[in-house]
């Protein structure tokens, strides 16, 4: 497994919440386990109290993203630093997969937490994760939804750094919602040029 795919944990978990949508999926410790897709040994160690605790940590990780979509690049680091010291890792080199025919293991990093609860574990992984992610690609990869009033995070691996939207649905919104914005202000400044040769013309 590769270190950049434990980044996915801290997006995985910021967007069960959408603020301006007054919305928030984490209300189980059911939607708590969903989180940890396959890892279904971690995802066995949640509880009831992980709800409380996992959506404290998704407000401290949704405040990584928010400083570093506000350009705000030590805040965010200081912000994911504070996680890091607080729900630590250790990494590991794991083989659990096979490069070729003569069984060789094909070795790769592997974080192995030691967490006290389920939310400790996720914690953990998702921070170190997103460190990786951050430290690979510049803050200015960490980012929220363009297309109003959608906020969620997403991480922006494009070769130009051009992402603004967290999905292809939302890209497609955004860009009709441009569209029909251009054609309001182009019909308006056509009633209004209308309207002033209505005007020069009475005038005459």
């Amino acid at each position: 497994m590769e270190l950049a795919y434990y980044s996915d944990y801290a997006v995985r978990l910021v967007n069960t919440e959408e603020p301006a949508r007054n919305k928030d999926a984490l209300t189980s410790v059911e939607a708590v386990r969903d989180l940890f897709g396959g890892n279904q040994s971690a995802a066995r160690r949640a509880a009831d109290a992980d709800v409380t605790r996992f959506r404290s940590v998704r407000a401290r990780l949704r405040a990584v993203f928010e400083a570093a979509d506000r350009g705000e690049e030590v805040q965010a680091v200081d912000l994911l630093n504070s996680l890091l010291l607080e729900f630590p890792v250790s990494p590991q080199v794991s083989g659990h997969e096979h490069r070729d025919e003569d069984d060789r293991p094909l070795w790769h990093m592997h974080l192995a937490d030691h967490p006290s609860n389920a939310t400790a574990g996720y914690a953990a992984i998702a921070s170190m994760g997103l460190a990786f992610h951050l430290t690979e690609y510049g803050v200015d990869r960490l980012g929220l939804c363009q297309a109003a009033p959608c906020r969620n995070a997403y991480l922006d691996t494009s070769t130009n750094r051009s992402r603004r939207y967290c999905s292809d649905r939302c890209a497609t919104r955004a860009n009709v919602a441009a569209y029909r914005a251009r054609k309001r202000l182009e019909t308006e400044r056509s009633d209004s040029t209308g309207r002033t040769e209505e005007t020069t013309q009475d005038a005459r």
